[in-house]
Protein backbone atom coordinates (compact mmCIF):
# COMPACT_ATOMS: atom_id res chain seq x y z
CA UNK A 1 0.00 0.00 0.00
CA UNK A 2 2.92 2.58 0.47
CA UNK A 3 5.00 2.05 -2.72
CA UNK A 4 3.11 4.84 -4.52
CA UNK A 5 5.60 7.01 -1.40
CA UNK A 6 8.61 6.00 -3.04
CA UNK A 7 7.73 6.82 -6.78
CA UNK A 8 9.73 10.28 -5.80
CA UNK A 9 13.00 7.36 -6.52
CA UNK A 10 14.36 7.53 -9.48
CA UNK A 11 12.81 4.29 -11.20
CA UNK A 12 10.55 3.59 -8.05
CA UNK A 13 6.75 3.69 -9.85
CA UNK A 14 9.02 1.24 -13.13
CA UNK A 15 9.86 -1.12 -10.29
CA UNK A 16 6.77 -1.30 -8.36
CA UNK A 17 4.84 -1.98 -11.87
CA UNK A 18 7.05 -4.81 -13.19
CA UNK A 19 8.91 -2.61 -15.99
CA UNK A 20 12.08 -2.19 -14.51
CA UNK A 21 13.66 -5.03 -11.69
CA UNK A 22 14.33 -3.81 -8.02
CA UNK A 23 17.70 -3.34 -8.41
CA UNK A 24 17.46 -0.03 -10.58
CA UNK A 25 15.32 1.19 -8.11
CA UNK A 26 17.91 4.35 -6.78
CA UNK A 27 18.45 3.43 -3.13
CA UNK A 28 21.83 2.07 -2.26
CA UNK A 29 23.70 1.34 0.89
CA UNK A 30 27.09 2.75 0.13
CA UNK A 31 28.86 0.95 3.32
CA UNK A 32 27.08 -0.39 6.71
CA UNK A 33 25.66 3.21 8.12
CA UNK A 34 25.36 4.56 4.58
CA UNK A 35 22.19 4.88 2.33
CA UNK A 36 22.11 6.44 -1.03
CA UNK A 37 18.59 7.79 -2.06
CA UNK A 38 18.67 9.51 -5.69
CA UNK A 39 15.20 11.30 -6.60
CA UNK A 40 14.10 12.44 -9.73
CA UNK A 41 13.37 15.96 -7.89
CA UNK A 42 14.02 17.60 -4.35
CA UNK A 43 11.40 16.56 -1.90
CA UNK A 44 10.43 19.00 0.57
CA UNK A 45 8.84 16.15 2.82
CA UNK A 46 11.71 13.66 2.59
CA UNK A 47 12.69 13.78 6.31
CA UNK A 48 9.13 13.66 7.03
CA UNK A 49 9.18 10.43 5.16
CA UNK A 50 11.40 8.90 6.46
CA UNK A 51 10.54 8.42 9.95
CA UNK A 52 7.23 6.56 8.62
CA UNK A 53 7.72 2.67 9.70
CA UNK A 54 7.94 2.03 6.00
CA UNK A 55 11.43 3.40 5.76
CA UNK A 56 12.54 1.08 8.57
CA UNK A 57 15.74 -0.98 7.51
CA UNK A 58 15.03 -4.57 7.52
CA UNK A 59 17.78 -6.88 8.97
CA UNK A 60 18.81 -8.62 5.36
CA UNK A 61 20.28 -11.41 7.52
CA UNK A 62 18.08 -11.74 9.90
CA UNK A 63 15.18 -12.25 7.08
CA UNK A 64 17.57 -15.06 5.01
CA UNK A 65 17.68 -17.02 8.08
CA UNK A 66 14.30 -16.96 9.43
CA UNK A 67 12.01 -16.56 6.39
CA UNK A 68 8.56 -15.42 7.41
CA UNK A 69 9.57 -16.16 10.93
CA UNK A 70 12.27 -13.24 11.24
CA UNK A 71 9.83 -10.79 13.64
CA UNK A 72 9.72 -13.47 16.14
CA UNK A 73 10.75 -12.37 19.44
CA UNK A 74 14.04 -13.24 19.96
CA UNK A 75 14.77 -13.42 15.96
CA UNK A 76 14.13 -10.14 15.48
CA UNK A 77 17.12 -7.44 15.29
CA UNK A 78 16.16 -3.79 15.70
CA UNK A 79 17.70 -0.49 15.67
CA UNK A 80 15.64 1.31 17.88
CA UNK A 81 15.02 2.04 21.28
CA UNK A 82 13.34 -0.98 22.25
CA UNK A 83 13.30 -5.08 20.99
CA UNK A 84 10.37 -7.32 20.95
CA UNK A 85 10.86 -9.99 23.47
CA UNK A 86 8.16 -11.43 23.85
CA UNK A 87 4.57 -11.99 22.24
CA UNK A 88 1.29 -13.44 23.31
CA UNK A 89 -1.32 -13.67 20.52
CA UNK A 90 -4.52 -11.76 21.95
CA UNK A 91 -2.74 -10.85 24.93
CA UNK A 92 0.25 -8.92 24.83
CA UNK A 93 4.00 -7.83 23.13
CA UNK A 94 6.25 -7.09 25.24
CA UNK A 95 9.45 -5.02 24.55
CA UNK A 96 12.65 -4.45 26.30
CA UNK A 97 15.53 -1.86 26.15
CA UNK A 98 17.63 -2.59 23.45
CA UNK A 99 21.40 -2.22 25.27
CA UNK A 100 22.62 -1.71 21.55
CA UNK A 101 20.90 1.22 21.14
CA UNK A 102 22.81 4.30 20.03
CA UNK A 103 21.75 6.47 23.06
CA UNK A 104 20.90 3.80 25.16
CA UNK A 105 22.23 5.47 28.45
CA UNK A 106 19.29 8.18 27.84
CA UNK A 107 16.06 5.71 27.84
CA UNK A 108 14.59 5.26 31.52
CA UNK A 109 12.10 2.86 31.18
CA UNK A 110 13.03 -0.46 31.00
CA UNK A 111 10.05 -2.61 29.72
CA UNK A 112 6.91 -1.95 27.99
CA UNK A 113 3.98 -3.68 27.65
CA UNK A 114 1.69 -3.44 24.74
CA UNK A 115 -2.26 -4.75 24.93
CA UNK A 116 -4.53 -5.03 22.07
CA UNK A 117 -7.72 -4.04 24.17
CA UNK A 118 -10.52 -3.83 21.26
CA UNK A 119 -12.77 -3.12 23.50
CA UNK A 120 -12.10 0.80 24.73
CA UNK A 121 -14.61 0.32 27.61
CA UNK A 122 -12.45 -2.25 28.69
CA UNK A 123 -9.51 -0.56 28.24
CA UNK A 124 -11.14 2.68 30.49
CA UNK A 125 -11.85 0.38 33.29
CA UNK A 126 -8.03 -0.93 33.70
CA UNK A 127 -6.83 2.67 33.27
CA UNK A 128 -8.82 4.01 35.73
CA UNK A 129 -7.55 0.81 38.25
CA UNK A 130 -3.97 2.06 37.37
CA UNK A 131 -3.46 -1.01 35.12
CA UNK A 132 -2.67 0.87 31.88
CA UNK A 133 -0.13 4.16 32.42
CA UNK A 134 -1.03 5.31 28.81
CA UNK A 135 -3.94 3.87 26.37
CA UNK A 136 -4.52 6.13 23.29
CA UNK A 137 -8.34 6.26 22.73
CA UNK A 138 -11.44 6.22 24.79
CA UNK A 139 -14.95 5.99 24.03
CA UNK A 140 -16.40 8.70 23.04
CA UNK A 141 -19.58 8.95 25.07
CA UNK A 142 -17.04 9.30 28.29
CA UNK A 143 -15.75 12.36 27.27
CA UNK A 144 -17.81 14.34 29.52
CA UNK A 145 -17.42 12.70 32.66
CA UNK A 146 -13.70 12.03 31.69
CA UNK A 147 -12.90 15.90 31.69
CA UNK A 148 -15.41 16.40 35.27
CA UNK A 149 -13.62 13.53 37.17
CA UNK A 150 -10.13 13.04 35.53
CA UNK A 151 -9.36 16.02 33.68
CA UNK A 152 -5.19 16.27 34.92
CA UNK A 153 -5.54 12.21 32.41
CA UNK A 154 -7.71 13.47 29.57
CA UNK A 155 -5.64 14.45 26.64
CA UNK A 156 -7.37 15.70 23.54
CA UNK A 157 -5.38 17.74 20.46
CA UNK A 158 -5.44 18.46 16.83
CA UNK A 159 -4.33 15.33 14.45
CA UNK A 160 -3.28 15.11 10.85
CA UNK A 161 -6.28 12.69 10.15
CA UNK A 162 -9.76 12.98 8.00
CA UNK A 163 -12.73 11.20 8.65
CA UNK A 164 -14.75 10.98 5.25
CA UNK A 165 -17.28 9.28 2.91
CA UNK A 166 -15.28 7.66 -0.39
CA UNK A 167 -18.13 7.35 -3.32
CA UNK A 168 -17.58 5.07 -6.13
CA UNK A 169 -17.38 6.75 -9.30
CA UNK A 170 -17.57 4.49 -11.66
CA UNK A 171 -20.93 2.67 -11.42
CA UNK A 172 -24.39 4.45 -10.96
CA UNK A 173 -25.70 6.21 -9.07
CA UNK A 174 -22.58 7.26 -7.62
CA UNK A 175 -20.94 8.23 -10.67
CA UNK A 176 -22.93 10.87 -11.36
CA UNK A 177 -21.31 14.05 -9.83
CA UNK A 178 -24.71 15.90 -9.40
CA UNK A 179 -25.52 12.96 -7.04
CA UNK A 180 -22.16 13.06 -4.85
CA UNK A 181 -22.18 16.88 -4.41
CA UNK A 182 -25.89 16.25 -3.64
CA UNK A 183 -25.12 13.67 -0.39
CA UNK A 184 -22.15 16.10 0.20
CA UNK A 185 -24.32 18.20 0.49
CA UNK A 186 -26.39 16.57 3.05
CA UNK A 187 -24.45 15.19 5.55
CA UNK A 188 -24.73 16.92 8.96
CA UNK A 189 -20.72 17.65 10.07
CA UNK A 190 -21.62 19.77 12.93
CA UNK A 191 -24.38 17.36 14.00
CA UNK A 192 -21.98 14.67 14.27
CA UNK A 193 -19.29 16.63 15.56
CA UNK A 194 -20.52 18.50 18.27
CA UNK A 195 -23.74 16.71 19.50
CA UNK A 196 -22.93 12.62 18.55
CA UNK A 197 -19.04 12.49 19.37
CA UNK A 198 -18.58 15.60 20.82
CA UNK A 199 -15.09 15.27 22.11
CA UNK A 200 -12.87 18.43 20.17
CA UNK A 201 -13.63 17.21 16.52
CA UNK A 202 -13.88 19.77 13.75
CA UNK A 203 -16.12 19.56 10.50
CA UNK A 204 -14.19 19.12 7.55
CA UNK A 205 -14.82 21.07 4.54
CA UNK A 206 -11.57 20.24 3.15
CA UNK A 207 -9.97 17.36 2.22
CA UNK A 208 -6.60 18.39 3.42
CA UNK A 209 -6.42 19.05 7.30
CA UNK A 210 -6.12 22.23 9.06
CA UNK A 211 -2.50 23.21 9.87
CA UNK A 212 -0.78 20.74 7.94
CA UNK A 213 2.80 22.04 6.98
CA UNK A 214 3.27 24.25 3.90
CA UNK A 215 -0.05 24.39 2.92
CA UNK A 216 -2.29 27.52 4.79
CA UNK A 217 -5.32 27.42 3.19
CA UNK A 218 -6.74 24.26 2.14
CA UNK A 219 -9.20 24.36 -0.79
CA UNK A 220 -12.85 24.63 0.81
CA UNK A 221 -16.11 23.10 0.01
CA UNK A 222 -18.30 26.21 -1.23
CA UNK A 223 -21.32 25.27 1.13
CA UNK A 224 -19.27 25.57 4.04
CA UNK A 225 -21.41 28.78 5.06
CA UNK A 226 -24.62 27.43 3.94
CA UNK A 227 -27.55 27.42 6.18
CA UNK A 228 -28.61 23.65 6.80
CA UNK A 229 -31.49 24.68 4.15
CA UNK A 230 -29.66 26.21 1.91
CA UNK A 231 -27.69 22.59 1.67
CA UNK A 232 -30.78 20.66 1.37
CA UNK A 233 -32.54 22.51 -1.16
CA UNK A 234 -29.47 22.69 -3.29
CA UNK A 235 -29.34 19.09 -2.88
CA UNK A 236 -33.08 18.26 -3.39
CA UNK A 237 -32.10 20.30 -7.08
CA UNK A 238 -28.86 18.36 -7.94
CA UNK A 239 -30.96 15.28 -7.53
CA UNK A 240 -33.81 16.10 -9.44
CA UNK A 241 -31.51 17.01 -12.28
CA UNK A 242 -29.60 13.89 -12.65
CA UNK A 243 -33.71 12.33 -12.53
CA UNK A 244 -34.16 11.49 -9.06
CA UNK A 245 -37.18 12.59 -7.23
CA UNK A 246 -40.48 11.39 -4.91
CA UNK A 247 -41.45 9.00 -8.02
CA UNK A 248 -37.68 7.72 -8.43
CA UNK A 249 -36.01 8.09 -5.15
CA UNK A 250 -32.33 7.69 -5.06
CA UNK A 251 -31.06 4.74 -3.59
CA UNK A 252 -27.85 4.26 -1.69
CA UNK A 253 -25.79 1.18 0.51
CA UNK A 254 -23.45 3.20 3.00
CA UNK A 255 -20.88 0.58 4.15
CA UNK A 256 -19.13 1.40 7.31
CA UNK A 257 -16.80 -0.54 9.85
CA UNK A 258 -18.14 -1.87 12.97
CA UNK A 259 -17.61 0.42 15.46
CA UNK A 260 -20.21 2.45 18.05
CA UNK A 261 -19.07 5.97 17.03
CA UNK A 262 -19.21 4.62 13.04
CA UNK A 263 -22.83 3.05 13.44
CA UNK A 264 -23.46 7.07 14.81
CA UNK A 265 -22.06 8.55 11.67
CA UNK A 266 -23.72 5.69 9.33
CA UNK A 267 -27.42 6.92 11.17
CA UNK A 268 -26.48 10.56 10.85
CA UNK A 269 -25.93 10.39 7.31
CA UNK A 270 -28.94 8.35 6.40
CA UNK A 271 -30.69 10.85 8.18
CA UNK A 272 -29.53 13.94 6.28
CA UNK A 273 -30.10 11.74 3.16
CA UNK A 274 -33.81 10.95 3.95
CA UNK A 275 -34.20 14.49 4.36
CA UNK A 276 -33.47 14.93 0.56
CA UNK A 277 -35.42 12.51 -0.29
CA UNK A 278 -32.64 9.82 -0.47
CA UNK A 279 -33.47 5.72 0.48
CA UNK A 280 -30.13 4.60 2.51
CA UNK A 281 -29.49 0.79 3.19
CA UNK A 282 -26.88 0.64 6.12
CA UNK A 283 -24.52 -1.99 5.88
CA UNK A 284 -21.93 -2.87 8.30
CA UNK A 285 -18.13 -5.27 8.49
CA UNK A 286 -15.64 -6.07 10.39
CA UNK A 287 -12.64 -3.85 9.82
CA UNK A 288 -10.74 -5.70 8.10
CA UNK A 289 -13.41 -6.96 5.66
CA UNK A 290 -14.98 -3.61 5.38
CA UNK A 291 -11.30 -1.58 4.55
CA UNK A 292 -10.40 -4.75 2.23
CA UNK A 293 -13.90 -4.15 0.33
CA UNK A 294 -13.27 -0.78 -0.31
CA UNK A 295 -9.50 -2.02 -1.85
CA UNK A 296 -11.45 -3.56 -4.55
CA UNK A 297 -13.78 -0.80 -4.87
CA UNK A 298 -17.04 -3.08 -3.41
CA UNK A 299 -19.33 -0.42 -2.43
CA UNK A 300 -21.52 2.82 -3.17
CA UNK A 301 -20.18 4.86 -0.39
CA UNK A 302 -18.33 3.94 2.41
CA UNK A 303 -17.30 5.46 5.45
CA UNK A 304 -12.94 5.99 5.22
CA UNK A 305 -10.92 7.36 6.93
CA UNK A 306 -6.62 8.53 6.46
CA UNK A 307 -4.39 9.53 8.98
CA UNK A 308 -1.01 11.20 7.58
CA UNK A 309 2.13 9.43 7.37
CA UNK A 310 3.87 12.13 6.98
CA UNK A 311 3.35 16.10 7.34
CA UNK A 312 2.55 17.28 3.74
CA UNK A 313 -0.71 17.84 1.89
CA UNK A 314 0.14 15.84 -0.89
CA UNK A 315 0.09 12.57 1.57
CA UNK A 316 -3.93 13.64 1.55
CA UNK A 317 -4.59 14.64 -1.74
CA UNK A 318 -2.90 11.57 -3.41
CA UNK A 319 -5.58 9.35 -2.37
CA UNK A 320 -7.72 10.73 -5.34
CA UNK A 321 -4.36 10.38 -8.09
CA UNK A 322 -5.72 7.77 -10.52
CA UNK A 323 -1.93 6.49 -10.45
CA UNK A 324 -2.51 5.59 -6.59
CA UNK A 325 -4.02 2.59 -7.03
CA UNK A 326 -6.13 0.67 -5.07
CA UNK A 327 -5.93 3.21 -1.96
CA UNK A 328 -7.92 5.38 -4.55
CA UNK A 329 -11.08 3.88 -3.55
CA UNK A 330 -13.35 5.83 -4.93
CA UNK A 331 -11.36 5.14 -8.38
CA UNK A 332 -11.22 8.82 -9.40
CA UNK A 333 -9.57 9.69 -12.90
CA UNK A 334 -9.40 13.42 -13.51
CA UNK A 335 -6.25 14.49 -15.79
CA UNK A 336 -6.17 17.80 -14.78
CA UNK A 337 -5.67 17.06 -10.68
CA UNK A 338 -3.16 13.97 -12.03
CA UNK A 339 -1.56 16.81 -13.68
CA UNK A 340 -1.80 19.57 -11.09
CA UNK A 341 0.17 16.33 -8.56
CA UNK A 342 2.89 16.28 -11.33
CA UNK A 343 3.67 19.95 -11.53
CA UNK A 344 3.23 19.79 -7.50
CA UNK A 345 5.88 17.11 -7.50
CA UNK A 346 8.59 19.00 -8.99
CA UNK A 347 7.86 22.52 -7.78
CA UNK A 348 10.88 23.29 -5.31
CA UNK A 349 9.23 26.87 -4.32
CA UNK A 350 6.83 26.04 -1.92
CA UNK A 351 4.58 28.82 -2.22
CA UNK A 352 4.11 27.98 -5.66
CA UNK A 353 4.04 24.26 -4.85
CA UNK A 354 1.12 24.62 -2.20
CA UNK A 355 -1.19 26.49 -5.64
CA UNK A 356 -0.48 24.26 -7.51
CA UNK A 357 -1.60 21.70 -4.62
CA UNK A 358 -4.59 24.01 -4.02
CA UNK A 359 -5.83 23.60 -7.49
CA UNK A 360 -5.58 20.08 -7.19
CA UNK A 361 -8.22 20.12 -3.95
CA UNK A 362 -10.43 22.47 -5.27
CA UNK A 363 -10.91 20.36 -8.31
CA UNK A 364 -11.49 17.63 -6.31
CA UNK A 365 -13.50 18.84 -3.92
CA UNK A 366 -15.78 20.50 -7.05
CA UNK A 367 -15.86 16.36 -8.58
CA UNK A 368 -16.96 14.99 -4.80
CA UNK A 369 -15.32 11.51 -5.66
CA UNK A 370 -14.72 12.10 -1.46
CA UNK A 371 -17.01 14.17 1.64
CA UNK A 372 -14.75 14.91 4.31
CA UNK A 373 -16.96 14.72 7.31
CA UNK A 374 -14.40 15.48 10.42
CA UNK A 375 -10.98 16.13 11.20
CA UNK A 376 -9.24 13.67 13.35
CA UNK A 377 -8.69 14.73 17.16
CA UNK A 378 -6.14 12.41 18.89
CA UNK A 379 -7.70 11.40 22.51
CA UNK A 380 -5.35 9.91 24.91
CA UNK A 381 -5.70 9.18 28.41
CA UNK A 382 -2.07 9.74 30.64
CA UNK A 383 -1.35 8.61 34.00
CA UNK A 384 0.46 11.96 35.92
CA UNK A 385 3.57 9.76 36.75
CA UNK A 386 3.79 9.34 33.11
CA UNK A 387 6.28 12.80 32.21
CA UNK A 388 7.87 13.06 28.83
CA UNK A 389 4.47 12.63 27.10
CA UNK A 390 3.46 15.63 25.36
CA UNK A 391 0.95 16.35 22.71
CA UNK A 392 1.60 17.05 18.61
CA UNK A 393 0.23 16.68 15.57
CA UNK A 394 1.34 13.71 14.39
CA UNK A 395 0.34 11.84 17.94
CA UNK A 396 3.59 10.08 17.95
CA UNK A 397 4.60 9.21 21.50
CA UNK A 398 8.20 7.94 21.72
CA UNK A 399 8.37 5.62 24.65
CA UNK A 400 12.04 6.21 24.78
CA UNK A 401 11.59 10.24 25.74
CA UNK A 402 9.10 8.99 28.59
CA UNK A 403 9.90 7.61 32.25
CA UNK A 404 8.08 6.99 35.28
CA UNK A 405 8.10 9.15 38.05
CA UNK A 406 6.32 8.66 41.81
CA UNK A 407 3.59 5.72 40.53
CA UNK A 408 1.50 4.48 43.66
Amino acid sequence: DYASNFYILVNGREANTGKLPLDQVGARALDALTVEMRLHTPVPYLLELLTHVSTYPVPRHVVERYGREWARPGRMASSGAYMADAWEPQTYVRAVKNPRFYDAKTVAINTIYYYPLEDQQTALKQFRSGQLDLNNSFPSRQYAWLKANMPDAVKVSPWLGVNYIAFHTRHPPTNDWRVRRALSLAIPREAITDKLLNYGLVPAYSFVPLGIANYPQPAELDFKSWPWEKRLAEARRLLAEAGYGPQHPLKIVFSYNTDKDMKKIALAAADGWRQIGVKTELFNSEGKVHYNDLKVANFQAARAAWVADYNDAENFLFLMDSRTGALNYSRYVNPAFDQLMTTASQTLDLDKRADLLRQAEAIAMRDAPVSPIYYYAARNLVQPWVKGWYANINDAHLTRYMRIEDRP
